[in-house]
């Protein structure tokens, strides 16, 4: 966990310990905090925020999760609770800048050669 010593402090004080993701990110809400009626305004959210595991990157939180601290949904995450498509990937997070990012071909990235070009290629002249 590299929270900030603020970030650890707040949790330690007023943090409510509310579930873990697969990555082994932990969730916490507000202690304490009185849910008012839909429509009560944005005042009456209780806060909502993610210690990661490791290096802090939003896109480390699976979409669950990312709809639960910014209000979508009301209900926690359950790790059984959501029904999974045939047709979905796992949840990975963002790769760039690691040696697993994308790099199409011809890219620098990826040694730099491709394709000579074909001769359709007309560029525009002002008039």
């Amino acid at each position: 966990m590299r929270a900030t010593l603020g970030t650890r402090l707040m949790t330690w004080l007023s943090g409510e310990p509310v579930g873990v993701d697969e990555f082994g990110n932990r969730y916490y809400r507000e202690k304490g905090h009185r849910v008012l009626p839909r429509g009560g305004g944005r005042r009456s959210r209780e806060k909502r925020w993610v210690l990661y595991a490791g290096e802090p990157d939003g896109s480390k939180v699976p979409p669950q999760w990312h709809a639960w601290l910014h209000h979508t949904v009301d209900e926690v995450p359950r790790p059984d609770g959501r029904r999974r498509y045939s047709w979905e990937k796992e949840h990975q997070p963002n790769l760039t800048g690691t040696p697993y990012a994308y790099h199409p071909e011809g890219s620098v990235l990826r040694g730099g050669l491709r394709a000579p070009a074909t001769g359709d290629y007309e560029p525009w002249t002002p008039e």
